[in-house]
């Protein structure tokens, strides 16, 4: 088999006819005169919010990808969309005749606006002078349509294989830091920190330690919801301003007297595109379980149970199934005690509002582990969580259960 490197003249001829012929994804979707959700879809997957100044300027991102290959890109869990990709590229990838070990085609793919959630600005001489990341980063997966990491882009769904830890590892600054090192490696995939620090446009604060990491969420289907976190601090835009500010890097103002944050930079990059990005994560559907992946009858039977017997339904209440909006005053969330529903408690010592809301339940086959801290790997295991804490179900019951959370 015949490895394409970018450094074979046929390749680097298809490559730059593709660069002068096609816009990038962004240009098109940006210059579109479309809704606030249109617009909000353009800085959901391209807007940096000029966080430069942290993964360029602070972590010196743009010294470490020129060396890192597309295979390892891949391991750590960054995406390619299949749409900002040249025929030649797709056909190539197709035949297997592409040298993913070469560094240089992560560079190419950077130029092509095809990494998900990662914009590099690269020069004529080929050099990467920029990185920066934006919400789909997180918060968007691909569907694998190509092959494993590539494909169409999958907003809101949650992806699973990112290792975020793993590539702020890789950053000379924080390579150089042992103890802050070892605490971003211990996350994992699909686990993020977001208590641990914070950037206020020059330096690293410190906020809690030891780090203790939860689950990256998916935002599909919070369309009402009230307050989307696992904490409840507030509704979706406060919990972007503070993700966007502090700790994507975003230029721009977040306080919070209630944490103790207070970050000051003009002009503000982030706050006056919160309503549009707003809007498009709100129009984010959940999406249905796949044909086939649970019994009908058996969930059922465990829709009765999460209704009557199990009593889940006495905070996993209404369509939304959740009560997060039920409290007293409408503008404060409903969250419960970390030891009355059995949880990881520091956490959410750590947050405004001490507690922990009820999650609305939405496409679970799609995002296991579950709870905010992974502590359950599967369905099963959250049932039994339950079970012990009294519900003393059947076997048979527990398994329509499970097959019921399936389902939704």
């Amino acid at each position: 088999m015949r490895l394409i490197h970018v450094g074979s003249f046929t390749y680097a001829l298809a490559l730059a006819c593709a660069l002068a012929g096609l816009a990038p994804a962004s240009s098109v979707t940006t210059q579109a005169n479309g809704s606030d959700a249109s617009k909000g879809r353009a800085i959901f997957r391209y807007d940096t919010f000029d966080d430069e100044q942290l993964w360029t300027t602070f972590l010196r991102m743009h010294e470490v990808l020129p060396t890192v290959d597309p295979k390892t890109a891949l391991e750590v869990g960054l995406k390619v969309d299949v749409n900002a990709l040249p025929r030649s590229v797709i056909a190539a990838l197709r035949a297997d005749t592409l040298d993913l070990t070469d560094p240089a085609i992560t560079i190419a793919l950077l130029r092509l606006d095809a990494i998900v959630g990662v914009r590099g600005r690269v020069d004529d001489a080929g050099q990467l002078t920029s990185v920066g990341i934006t919400c789909a980063l997180c918060h968007s997966t691909v569907d694998d349509s190509l092959t494993t990491g590539i494909g169409h882009r999958l907003d809101g769904w949650v992806n699973r294989e990112l290792n975020v830890g793993k590539i702020l590892s890789l950053s000379p600054v924080v390579d150089d830091d042992a103890a802050l090192k070892s605490e971003v490696l211990a996350w994992g995939p699909g686990r993020y920190d977001p208590r641990h620090h914070a950037f206020d446009g020059m330096n690293l604060i410190p906020l809690h330690s030891p780090s203790l990491p939860v689950v990256i969420p998916p935002i599909y289907g919070l369309r009402g919801v009230g307050f989307e976190t696992y904490t409840a601090d507030g509704p979706i835009s406060y919990w972007n301003s503070y993700v966007g500010v502090g700790q994507m890097g975003g230029h721009g103002t977040f306080i919070d007297p209630r944490i103790g944050l207070v970050i000051r930079q003009t002009p503000d990059r982030v706050t006056p595109q919160l309503d549009d990005l707003l809007a498009y994560q709100l129009s984010l559907e959940t999406p249905e379980p796949p044909r086939g992946s649970f019994d009908r009858q058996a969930a059922n039977r465990g829709r009765r149970l999460f209704r009557n017997e199990a009593g889940c339904a006495s905070c996993h209440q209404g369509p939304l199934l959740t009560d997060v909006m039920s409290g007293p005053r409408s503008r404060e969330p409903l969250v419960h005690d970390p030891n009355d529903v059995g949880t990881e408690r520091e956490y959410a010592r750590r947050s405004a509002t001490g507690g922990y809301r009820t999650t609305p339940l939405r496409a679970l086959w799609q995002h296991p582990p579950y709870f905010h801290d992974g502590s359950a790997p599967d369905l099963p295991a959250v049932v039994e969580h339950y079970d012990r804490r009294g519900l003393n179900l059947t076997p048979e019951q527990k398994a329509d259960l499970v097959e019921y959370l399936k389902s939704l």
